[in-house]
């Protein structure tokens, strides 16, 4: 059985791999789009019955005007570098739900929801360009399905160890290091990376969208404003620190620009 789950955790590891085509690197996916959009979807409907979806109104139209010019404008991309219909499976949907939480966010195959609470940080719909391009990035890098991998990997490790692991003592220092070990220094980590590749990406696809890059640096310099130096150390978060999103943002923008011109896009809103 040890060496049986052994083999599986190693098997997995080397072979499921799909490429990213914002970076051409390999990264761990073992659920296609067959497989998980379906889920999402209907998780999204089921979120959308339990919740107050705002319809109609200025702010809502908004939502969905930006989501389709930044998800054209990622169909615009991929298509140019060698990667058409890598889209064909997703149903593109953007709500704004009546929420003071400031936050948004993306399902897998592109279902996303912002929250009323985040509009008076995006304050117009440059900012809201921001938010959307980091959400539909999630979407087009499959995050999600690869934090699904990294889980599935992190569960098949503790398996791995507890049936290794005969002493019941042993067992129990085993379980706690790994826990806080596979979190801090795996999970965590890989969890930030993911938000740091959408920061780049979304503010890419929102330029050649015909948004300014510009303001992902100021949207950044909002939220830290609201949160008022609350966070938590970077290293414990899911998320990088608000300066170190300001630091990046502000050394992208000029190359997001760079992109947008080999699309002609050279002037910004």
């Amino acid at each position: 059985m040890r060496k049986l789950i052994l083999v599986l955790i190693i098997f997995i590891g080397a072979t499921a791999c799909k490429t990213n085509p914002f970076t051409g690197q390999k990264v761990l996916n073992f659920y296609g789009n067959k497989q998980i959009f379906p889920m999402a979807f209907a998780q999204y409907d089921q979120f959308l019955t339990e919740n107050a979806v705002v319809t109609n109104t200025a702010e809502s139209k908004m939502i969905t005007r930006v989501g389709q010019r930044i998800s054209s404008a990622a169909e615009r991309w991929l298509t140019a570098n060698g990667y058409p219909g890598y889209l064909k499976d997703y149903k593109w949907e953007y709500n704004l739900v009546k929420d003071e939480t400031v936050n948004a966010w993306c399902m897998p195959g592109g279902k996303i929801v912002f929250y009323t609470g985040i509009l008076p940080i995006t304050q117009q719909e440059t900012g809201v360009a921001v938010v959307m391009g980091h959400e539909v990035a999630h979407a087009l890098a499959d995050h999600g399905a690869q934090r699904m991998s990294a889980g599935t990997l992190q569960q098949l490790g503790a398996v791995a160890g507890n049936v290794a692991i005969k002493d019941p003592q042993k067992r129990n220092m085993f379980n706690q290091a790994y826990g806080l070990g596979s979190t801090l220094g795996i999970m965590l980590p890989f969890s930030r990376s993911h938000e740091t590749e959408a920061d780049r990406i979304g503010l890419q696809i929102m330029a050649i969208a015909g948004y300014n890059p510009d303001e992902g640096a100021e949207l950044w310099k909002r939220m830290k404003a609201k949160s008022g130096g609350q966070a938590p150390p970077e290293f414990m978060s899911t998320h990088p620190s608000n300066d170190t999103r300001i630091s990046n943002l502000t050394q992208w923008a000029p190359l997001a620009k760079k992109e947008a011109a080999k699309f002609g896009v050279t002037s910004f809103q």
